[in-house]
């Protein structure tokens, strides 16, 4: 049996047009500040562009005529790579965190499970509450469903909380997901 693992799919990066790579007959001029020299003839504008000693760059290729920027193409796109590293960094993706009680647990366990809820709510993630039931348990199923509405209400004393999911029962475990309000 082989073993593949599964790779994140890179975005393609964006290509930009330069100079001579700019094939649209007419473009949308604008100059280094971001003023609008208006609508002229590629050739024209690159003429304008090598003028000045910089470059031709088509920044939005799906609008009609296409809006090329009259700037230095190296510096354009390390500040629009720069911009992206920062959008990277700032992200936060909001993961499931789980967190298991028992029937049987004790009242230390469940303050220590109370805080770690807490916890992950407050660096903005979804807590995912389940019991698991074992033998005998099973036929005790009310039990967990009124042992997890009074711990999501404990958790809501403290934080507001909505339900992502509502509880319910799949097999032998008792499940919800509640995320920060």
């Amino acid at each position: 049996m082989r073993i593949t693992h599964r790779r994140k799919k890179e975005e393609p990066k964006k290509l930009y047009l330069f100079n001579l790579g700019i094939t649209s007959p007419e473009v949308l001029v604008l100059d280094k500040a971001g003023a609008n020299l208006g609508v002229m003839k590629t050739s024209a504008a690159l003429a304008l562009a090598q003028e000045q000693g910089v470059d031709l760059v088509e920044i939005n290729p799906k609008s009609t005529p296409p809006v090329a920027k009259i700037i230095d193409f190296g510096q354009f796109r390390y500040t629009q790579e720069k911009e992206a590293r920062i959008a990277k960094a700032h992200q936060h993706v909001v993961e499931i965190k789980g967190v298991r009680l028992s029937l049987r647990i004790g009242t230390h366990d469940l303050e220590i499970r109370k805080t770690q809820t807490l916890k992950f709510l407050n660096d903005g993630n979804k807590v995912k509450i389940e019991i698991i039931l074992r033998g005998r348990e099973n036929q005790q199923a009310g039990m967990a469903f009124d042992m997890i509405k009074k711990f999501v209400a404990d958790v809501h004393a403290l934080v507001p909380v909505r339900s992502e999911q509502a509880a319910e029962k799949q097999a032998n475990k008792v499940t919800t997901i509640i995320a920060k309000a």
